[in-house]
């Protein structure tokens, strides 16, 4: 075989292990999604800190690998890659991972939910001595504005 060749086709499996290293990447941000719910503008957030990440670390891949050449079969082995990634692996990576991390939620969760439980018997008796004087100072500034208006 041609020496070419062999750098070609190493460059390609290179690559094709980067388009499945990138589409690990892209499952975590979905994952995160998936586990944690998060306004828009936080996934407009994550969305722009993948694109960054994923054009240094491609940069970092052409150059060290590639000489900077950017070539068709670099972009076939990425999208083979992100493809076969996608196709294989994907759905069951996202599912044992968001059980993962909702297992640890309830375990990190409940001591504190207990705590908050505990503290809302405790303090039951403190809250009604709250609202009432609350009233009685609603009522109080009421008949003392009522005053200034006459």
């Amino acid at each position: 075989m041609d020496n070419t060749i062999a750098i070609q086709l190493y460059s390609l499996l290179i690559f094709t292990i980067s388009g499945i290293a990138i589409g690990i990447f892209f499952d975590i941000f979905r994952i995160l999604r998936k586990t944690f719910k998060t306004p828009d503008i936080l996934t407009y957030i994550e969305d722009t800190i993948f694109w960054i990440c994923t054009g240094i670390f491609f940069l970092f891949l052409l150059f060290k690998f590639n000489n900077g050449e950017i070539r068709s079969y670099v972009i076939i082995g990425i999208v083979m890659g992100i493809f076969i990634y996608i196709l294989t692996i994907s759905k069951y990576f996202i599912k044992i991972n968001v059980t993962i991390i909702n297992v640890l939620k309830k375990i990190l969760l409940f001591p504190i939910k207990l705590i908050c439980e505990i503290l809302k018997k405790i303090l039951a008796p403190f809250s009604f001595i709250v609202i009432n004087i609350r009233k009685s100072f609603e009522k109080n500034v009421e008949k003392y504005s009522n005053n200034k208006k006459t």
